[in-house]
């Protein structure tokens, strides 16, 4: 896979793809950092829009993240058949690499038996808002990539929904869409 995107896309703001295993997102959120920082790293905000549980923000602390993808949206929606044995939930376990709050949280992202890849989360106020960079690293092939671009697409969508008040869109339908669209942006291997 080469670092190359192909620059049209349906998708609103979709993410840039900057190596063969990265993909990075930016997103003006409305500030101030503190209350950013809180979606990021509250379990239960954190609820509203990626995953719940625990995280001990220092380094080699753990990070339980516990998604329920039917929760995070005000539209209910069956999974899809491809997810249907994670409709009632599925966790990661995650280990805190960096974490400068309220800038900064790096967090090394296990998936099951395959290596682990790599999120960081990186906040910048910009006058009322902050501009959140969110970089997947070491994202170990092209279907994985796919699907975690995709997931990133919807789940920081419906942050921007929950953070301006509006009502959260459908996670399902909308990521299907976004991973469709991803599969047509990654380069071929």
């Amino acid at each position: 896979m080469t670092a190359t995107t192909k620059t049209s896309s349906t998708l609103t703001n979709p993410g840039q793809i900057t190596a063969p295993d990265t993909i990075r997102f930016e997103r003006r959120l409305p500030g101030p950092i503190e209350r950013v920082w809180s979606y990021l790293t509250d379990p239960e905000k954190r609820g509203t829009w990626l995953a719940s549980g625990p995280m001990d923000l220092r380094p080699g602390g753990r990070a339980d993240l516990h998604f329920q993808h039917a929760r995070i949206s005000d539209h209910r929606e069956p999974a899809p058949e491809r997810f249907k044995a994670f409709e009632q939930g599925v966790e990661h376990k995650c280990t805190v690499v960096h974490c400068q709050a309220p800038r900064l949280l790096t967090l090394s992202w296990s998936h099951g038996s395959a290596p682990s890849s790599e999120v960081t989360f990186e906040l910048t106020p910009a006058g009322n808002e902050v501009l959140l960079v969110l970089t997947h690293r070491r994202l170990p092939n092209r279907d994985e990539f796919r699907s975690v671009a995709g997931g990133w697409h919807t789940h920081l969508a419906i942050l921007e929904d929950e953070l301006t008040r509006r009502e959260r869109r459908a996670f399902w339908s909308n990521f299907e869409r976004a991973e469709a669209e991803y599969d047509r942006l990654i380069p071929q291997s």
